[in-house]
């Protein structure tokens, strides 16, 4: 087992992996940028190292600075989350070059699942069913137009080295193609450095579906079972949960299979996600793999009782996988909450401030998985994911009903926060039916506003109100200030218990 980690990330992922570490015995190194100084993951590590500038290209993503940090710092091995630098090839080859173990897998695994057209050509190969549509070479507009018509509407113009929705465009009918290819193209090269893009058929009431997976160097590979991950905003998942609710043992059987078949195709070592996509009917298809733990991977531990940031660090250091795919099962049922400092009533658009006050849910079966505090600032610079709320019970709708529980008891004042947003999703009858798609958010909330989703909490209004009464000091009140942008005084007029109006 290694002695030094370093995590090149932040937030609450960092926190999850430093943890991991420490109850291996793993010393941590932490990285923060100046405006994280003072956060969880930093406090949380045995040593932390300052990269400077909060711009990412200056911290978070400056591959030689990290490594350079990691040496001088002593680590023998660098951890890099999820998201930054992850799944950058580079990265992982810097790291090799430096004598330093990167725990994921190699850089060649992770430039060809990376490169989507060529991760779906390494799939056809291997027998695994792919969504129809273009990945050829020919890239002027004559030419995609072209295979676009030969598919059929509606279909997806897709960057070939996207992720997270960037670079994709739904094309309902020929008229749009052509603006469509060119507005993904621009898209991909602002945000990936490649124009390179792909097209395929557009699937019918989809769902998206994944399965954990876990792959050692000595050719033993397994699936944890799936992760239904419709639930999504700007092609980005908000609410994740397993087992699957239209799942069957024989669909989850042939995905499973289909899913250590795309690992061993590739060599992967190391955790990984193989990512499908399902229409109305069931039938499957790849989409990609991601060459790292999940965001949600916390559900498939709820489920299945196997520490996943673990079995990445064993697996990195040489060990081998002890786990048996006969021995495998999933017991109840998880869902995940991705908390997001975000105003879902404005589009989702990011919110900043201090966090005035920060209060979890607590209770059995219910995680959470946070990199915030009271105090704290939330800037600009990173994605605005604050936290991650894992509840866990006996089957879907205990678990749904205990979810809803825990997001009324869950505060974070200071920001705008999605959290009434996923709880009005959550309580809405489709979804308590598993009638889900990827489409579910635009179908049944664009026109979403916080007064239809959620108030201030009557028990809240009260016990402030208690706090003013008790604070005065006879006919005079001690009162919030008038300049406090979270009171709630501040738009309720003069009256205040215990005083005169």
């Amino acid at each position: 087992m290694f002695k030094k980690v370093l995590i090149a990330n932040r937030g609450e992922i960092a926190v999850r992996i430093i943890k991991a570490c420490q109850e291996l015995g793993v010393k941590t190194v932490a990285v923060y940028s100046e405006v994280d100084k003072n956060t969880p993951h930093v406090n949380l590590a045995d040593e932390a190292v300052d990269l400077g500038d909060p711009a990412p290209i200056e911290s978070y993503l400056n591959i030689p600075k990290i490594i350079e940090s990691a040496q001088t710092i002593g680590a023998d091995a660098i951890h890099p989350g999820y998201g930054f630098l992850a799944e950058n090839p580079d990265f992982a080859q810097a790291c090799e070059d430096r004598g330093i173990k990167f725990i994921g897998p190699t850089p060649r695994v992770i430039s060809l699942m990376g490169d989507k057209i060529a991760a779906k050509k390494t799939m056809m190969k291997a027998g695994v069913p792919v969504i129809p549509g273009y990945h050829g070479v020919k890239q002027d507009n004559v030419s995609l137009i072209k295979e676009g018509k030969k598919i059929g509407f509606p279909l997806l113009v897709k960057a070939a080295a996207g992720g997270g929705g960037k670079g994709m465009r739904i094309v309902q009918s020929e008229e749009y193609l052509g603006e469509s290819i060119e507005s993904a193209k621009r898209e991909a090269k602002s945000a990936f450095g490649d124009n390179t893009v792909f097209l395929e058929k557009y699937l019918d009431r989809p769902r998206h579906i994944e399965f954990q997976i876990l792959a050692d160097g000595y050719g033993n590979v397994i699936h944890l079972f799936e992760r239904e991950c419709s639930i999504q905003r700007r092609h980005q998942k908000i609410i994740e949960e397993t087992p699957s609710p239209v799942m069957t043992p024989e669909l989850r059987k042939k995905m499973g299979d289909a899913a250590v078949a795309v690992a061993e195709a590739a060599g992967y070592t190391n955790a990984g996600t193989v990512e499908f996509m399902v229409d109305g009917d069931l039938n499957f298809y790849f989409m990609e793999m991601n060459t790292r733990l999940q965001v949600e991977h916390p559900i498939t531990e709820a489920t299945t009782g196997i520490d996943l940031a673990k079995w990445q660090l064993r697996i990195a250091s040489g060990g081998e996988l002890t786990l048996k795919q006969k021995e495998l099962y999933q017991r109840g049922h998880a869902l995940e909450c991705r908390v997001y400092a975000e105003d879902p009533s404005n589009g989702f658009l990011p919110s900043i401030g201090t966090l005035e006050k920060v209060e979890v849910p607590t209770g059995p079966n219910i995680r959470n998985d946070t990199g915030i505090e009271t105090g704290m600032e939330v800037t600009p610079y990173y994605d605005p994911m604050l936290a991650k709320l894992v509840v866990s019970s006996e089957d879907r709708g205990e678990t749904i009903r205990k979810t809803i529980w825990a997001l009324s008891h869950y505060v974070v004042l200071g920001v705008t926060t999605n959290i009434p947003f996923l709880k009005r999703v959550l309580e809405h009858d489709e979804f308590m039916r598993g009638n889900i798609t990827t489409h579910f958010i635009e179908n049944h909330f664009k026109d979403w506003t916080i007064a239809k989703g959620g108030w201030l909490p009557v028990d809240a209004v009260i016990a402030l109100a208690v706090y003013d009464s008790m604070h005065s000091r006879g006919d005079e009140i001690v009162r919030y200030k008038e300049a406090d942008p979270h009171s709630p005084w501040k738009h309720v007029g003069r009256w205040r218990m215990g005083a005169g109006v």
